[in-house]
């Protein structure tokens, strides 16, 4: 039942990116934005995918390396850069308040505030860790794909794709195990590897959807002409 879900989670991801590439660079850096905070706010449920311990959150990291790769083919290097800073920022935003929310003390009606100390206290480990690796990944993943736009003419953009995007995740990988769940979990390297298989195999997945998106932005351009 997860295996099904999480497939149809990550393709559902994928297609609203593609929808928001259609709406233009703002709409591109806004679905990165809330893929950011997203994947911060779920990380902590861990699931069985394949009969392995994971999370979830890897459906939005995919979401949101897809919606980079838009803003980078159609909108420019400078765009999908502003975007990194734009998510960057909005996680941290999220992190601090998050903090400063429990903060406030809970009158004898709460019924929800230890639930949010159960969600946010325990993790903001994991949360600097996943905004380091994600910022990290992210700005590598950028420079990666300008690379081989560049070095292949523009051309074969699901190639192009598909390598950044595991290139990146599995710098993605390593640092957020490392850096948010050594000492945590059991064996942090069968976490980079279920994880990564996991992310390569949602790559090879929705990487054949942003070829799709060069006849409906081409018709786009078209149109404001």
């Amino acid at each position: 039942m997860n295996e099904l879900l999480f497939l149809i989670h990550s393709i559902f991801i994928a297609g609203i990116a593609l929808a928001a590439a259609y709406l233009g660079k703002e709409a591109l850096t806004a679905f990165v934005a809330i893929s950011c905070i997203l994947a911060n706010l779920f990380v902590i449920k861990q699931i069985t995918l394949f009969g392995m311990h994971v999370t979830a959150t890897d459906a939005y990291i995919i979401g949101s390396v897809l919606a980079m790769n838009l803003l980078n083919e159609y909108f420019g290097k400078e765009n999908a850069q502003k975007a990194l800073w734009v998510a960057f920022s909005a996680a941290a935003f999220f992190a601090i308040l998050a903090q400063v929310h429990l903060a406030y003390l809970p009158n004898r009606f709460d019924e929800s505030h230890l639930l949010f100390v159960q969600i946010f206290n325990a993790t903001p480990r994991i949360i600097l860790a996943s905004l380091f690796s994600y910022f990290a990944s992210q700005r590598f993943e950028s420079y990666f794909y300008t690379f081989l736009k560049e070095k292949l003419s523009g051309n074969y953009l699901i190639v192009r794709n598909y390598l950044s995007m595991s290139c990146s995740q599995l710098l993605d990988t390593i640092l957020f195990s490392f850096l948010g769940l050594y000492g945590i979990v059991e064996n942090v390297f069968d976490i980079i590897l279920v994880s990564y298989v996991i992310k390569l195999t949602a790559i090879i997945i929705v990487s054949p959807l942003i070829w799709l998106s060069k006849f409906y932005m081409k018709r786009k351009a078209h149109e404001i002409l």
